[in-house]
């Protein structure tokens, strides 16, 4: 990944962010392994708890995401989204800065996608 911002409903294949030099993603950890799928020589995984303009942020692309396909998992992770956030996480390349990772975004034409299982 070298630009733009993805949110994953779903789960990984190992070696999660290797050569990723840009952009950002929310991953949710949805079997508790993601820590170890994840490539930490090249990426950063923190935890979206705390983070709460990267939780709305991901709840709006959520949002968008349920509208566009009706997604029954989207739906679920909305309406109990307070349960759901521990089990995000907001992986980007360790060179970013993580104040600057939604500004960036806003000035830039990334393309959002979301997948979902």
């Amino acid at each position: 990944m070298t630009g733009g911002i993805v949110a994953i409903l779903g789960a990984t294949g190992v070696n999660f962010g290797a050569g990723m030099t840009g952009g950002f993603a929310y991953v949710m950890d949805s079997n508790d392994d993601f820590e170890g799928r994840v490539n930490t020589e090249s990426v950063e995984a923190i935890s979206l708890s705390d983070l709460y303009i990267h939780q709305e942020h991901l709840r709006g692309l959520i949002a968008e995401h349920l509208e566009e396909t009706g997604s029954v998992h989207a739906e679920n992770i909305l309406a109990n989204f307070d349960e759901w956030i521990p089990k995000f996480y907001l992986v980007k390349p360790k060179a970013a800065d993580l104040r600057t990772l939604l500004g960036h975004q806003s000035r830039s034409a990334a393309e959002l996608r979301v997948q979902a299982q």
